[in-house]
């Protein structure tokens, strides 16, 4: 039976016989035996594998270079070397798969644009590695937060009609050859569908129905944007509370984004102590910030005011009715406030059409979580109740009610004041591991003119 070398790392007391398979990250030769660095991706660190000349196999050691995938059968007993608890004496290796001198990830430094060409092969690097073991104990950590809440998980589809966000930067799905906008109605399902921005509206059914609910899956936007922060395939986390406001909305979100850096403190410490060291020297001290402080919260006016007030020189206008922009959030978290921050009430103008009117007329219960070295996470919203309301906001939108038909009859039928937000899962990772780059922390980047893998 194999071991994962993260199990025999962590044994308790020598073991008479073990089975590593993985790849040789490095190989040593002395007189008369070689020392063999093993990795198989279960953690961060390699098992050393000491193979004297005349043990099985090691007729072909000159073949077992870095990048090869072996099979070593061993003792394990303590280490003599310092740094290390465990090696493996073997009794036998085999060679699985050659690696020649042309493997890209030789011994030395890469950096994280050359890594991108080769995404294939990137998560056997030691910082890729870590990434991406990381985001699969997040997304178990996402289940958890919201199973434990007795939030019922939905599978929101991933071909719409409707446009959530309103803004139109949709994908198109189509099986129709030359103009696919002569005849929408001869189109696979009979009209106009896309990739989803968004499974809210969908979400928004079933909390009328089930109470909590979330979903958690691929979502799209066709923007043509190439920063650090975008993607055009992203994974969103999308919780909708019935019988919740814009203040349980807040709460939840604020919970969520500490409960999410409590878990990768407890669980990833070992990859969190290589992102600490190599990307980010800070952010073990940001993520124990983060638990342990309650965040701000701030109306946009105030966020407006304050900003206008910094004598800061911005490179995006600071004005009401305008979007904040990813500087401005990050000075108000990093800066001004230095700590987390959750601004709320937004003007209308700036918002979909589906978040609840404030008595004003002019501000809706919009709300956004911002977190040092990222700016927005969460963008949520108590959500429009009132019928007439709603219908209202589609006429100010220029949206036609008869597209959103299914969704003003959850206003008719036993209508209930209900709230949720929206939380790119990637950009929670870019928060939690120091990264930078969207690209970095999804296994296959889809970018601007980017599909490669």
């Amino acid at each position: 039976m194999r071991t994962l070398v993260k199990h025999a790392l962590a044994a308790t007391e020598p073991k008479e016989s073990l089975t590593i398979k993985g790849w040789v990250r490095t190989r040593r030769d002395s007189k008369g035996f070689s020392f063999l660095e093993i990795n198989d991706g279960s953690c961060l660190a390699n098992l050393q594998a000491v193979v004297d000349a005349g043990t099985p196999g090691s007729e072909h050691m000159a073949e077992f270079t870095t990048g090869a995938s072996v099979v070593i059968e061993g003792k394990l007993v303590p280490s003599p070397a310092q740094g290390q608890k465990w090696e493996l004496k073997a009794t036998r290796i085999e060679l699985v798969g050659r690696a020649d001198a042309s493997y890209p990830l030789q011994k030395k430094g890469h950096t994280q644009e050359f890594l991108r060409t080769i995404a294939h092969l990137r998560p056997r690097s030691n910082l890729y590695g870590a990434v991406f073991r990381m985001r699969s104990k997040l997304a178990f950590a996402v289940h958890k937060f919201f199973q434990e809440r007795d939030f019922v998980y939905v599978h929101t589809p991933i071909i719409t009609a409707s446009d959530c966000e309103g803004a139109g930067e949709m994908f198109r799905v189509t099986a129709l050859k030359g103009n696919i906008d002569e005849k929408p109605q001869s189109d696979f399902f009979g009209k106009p569908t896309y990739l989803t921005v968004s499974g809210q509206l969908e979400g928004e059914t079933f909390a009328s129905a089930l109470s909590n609910i979330y979903t958690f899956g691929p979502t799209f936007r066709a923007e043509n944007s190439n920063t650090a922060r975008h993607a055009a395939e992203f994974w969103m986390i999308e919780p909708e509370m019935a019988f919740c406001d814009l203040q349980g909305d807040m709460d939840l979100g604020e919970e969520f984004v500490k409960a999410m850096a409590r878990y990768a403190v407890a669980e990833c410490a070992e990859d969190l102590t290589l992102f600490g060291k190599f990307v980010d020297k800070g952010l073990q001290d940001r993520l124990k910030f983060v638990v342990e402080r309650p965040f701000v919260r701030v109306t946009y006016s105030e966020a407006i005011e304050i900003l206008h007030k910094s004598g800061r020189k911005f490179e995006f206008p600071v004005e009401y009715g305008l979007n904040l922009q990813s500087e401005h959030e990050r000075f108000l978290t990093e800066e001004h406030f230095k700590s987390p921050v959750t601004v709320f009430n937004y003007p209308r103008e700036i918002k979909p059409f589906y978040m609840r009117l404030n008595d004003d007329g002019k501000t809706v219960t919009a709300m956004d979580v911002l977190v040092p070295g990222i700016g927005e996470v969460i963008g949520g919203a108590q959500r429009e109740e009132r019928l007439d309301q709603l219908l209202d906001n589609m006429k100010f939108r220029n949206l036609r009610p008869e597209d959103y038909w299914w969704y003003a009859d959850l206003r008719r039928y036993g209508t209930v004041p209900h709230a949720g937000f929206g939380l790119g899962f990637e950009r929670l990772l870019m928060f939690l591991t120091g990264v930078s780059n969207i690209r970095d922390v999804i296994p296959f980047a889809r970018t601007p003119g980017n599909a490669e893998f």
